[in-house]
């Protein structure tokens, strides 16, 4: 009776030493979020930048190089939003096998704008711009298009199922659902913002192009090129001037960012502010985070654009 039962514990640990997960690593919320779906009852993969935290100013803490150190598989946006994880990645994952989620088959990045409205006002600015045009980068947020989620959730799919081909077949049902999910999810967000699609909005800094895109909106400018230059009084003139030129609704704010110089371009104005969160800094991490990012984006937009 004893032999029988240690040789039943030992093929169940053997079993589960099979079935056993990768070690995975997500760099930012929202592909945690893509990650974590497709992962849904084989492991959960671990987030780096955790919290209200942003990817921009983000600094490498003890836990997050030792789960770097530990990873089998890391997926992050790419060379131009996680600038922080760059040269971690080639000391620290040294055995992971890296994907840059920006290089999904499928996902075209729209060019960084400028002019105009989106003019550099630092000399900060100019340097930021110069390298990424140096590094041949376009606008890096391109998880606010559903359509680029769903090229990102297959190519979770296939990285997964290729280092853990026991588990392909969960990875591939949960990759399937969840692109009905984003078809259903897009569906959605465009009725909700047809009613304000031609209304002028400026956003703090120039990360929703492609939502704007997906969904047909009224970008008029953002108040700074890059989150961590603040612009100057010469540039909240020159936004003032433009919110009364193009009778611009709303101005939006940034969770992580001073709201005064906000306050400061709508005083006097009729302009309203409202808050978009686009990496989801205010979400609790999970399966759910993703769309609940892209609903509180077009939230936002309708209450304060209506």
């Amino acid at each position: 009776m004893k032999l029988l039962s240690l040789t039943l514990l030992a093929t169940a640990l053997l079993t589960t030493t099979a079935m056993a997960a990768p070690s995975v690593v997500a760099s930012i919320k929202p592909v945690h979020s893509l990650v974590a779906a497709v992962m849904a009852g084989v492991g959960e993969p671990t987030l780096i930048v955790k919290g209200s935290a942003s990817p921009h100013t983000y600094a490498l803490r003890p836990s997050d190089a030792g789960a770097l150190e530990a990873a089998d598989i890391v997926f992050w946006t790419g060379h131009g939003m996680e600038l922080f994880l760059g040269e971690a990645l080639e000391t620290l994952a040294t055995g992971a096998t890296v994907v840059e989620l920006a290089d999904s088959p499928g996902i075209e990045l729209l060019p960084v704008r400028e002019g105009g409205a989106f003019e550099p006002h630092s000399d900060g600015d100019e340097a930021e711009h110069e390298e990424h045009e140096e590094h041949g980068e376009g606008d890096m947020h391109f998880w606010l298009d559903p359509e680029n989620a769903k090229l990102m959730v297959t190519q979770i799919a296939t990285t997964l199922a290729e280092a853990d081909p026991e588990n392909a077949t969960a990875y591939q049902a949960n990759a399937e659902a969840e692109l009905v999910k984003l078809d259903a999810l897009e569906a959605e967000l465009a009725a909700m913002l047809a009613p304000v699609a031609d209304k002028p909005f400026i956003v703090f800094h120039d990360a929703y192009q492609y939502f704007e895109a997906r969904f047909g909106l009224n970008l008029a400018g953002s108040v700074t090129v890059t989150p961590d230059a603040m612009p100057g009084a010469a540039r909240i003139d020159e936004l003032k001037a433009r919110l009364a030129e193009l009778d611009v609704t709303c101005v939006f704010a940034e969770p992580n960012f001073e709201p005064a110089i906000i306050s400061a371009i709508t005083e006097g104005t009729p302009a309203k502010s409202g808050v978009l969160d686009p990496e989801g800094g205010a979400l609790a991490e999970g399966v759910e985070l993703y769309p609940e990012l892209l609903r509180g984006l077009a939230t936002s937009l309708v209450d304060c654009l209506g």
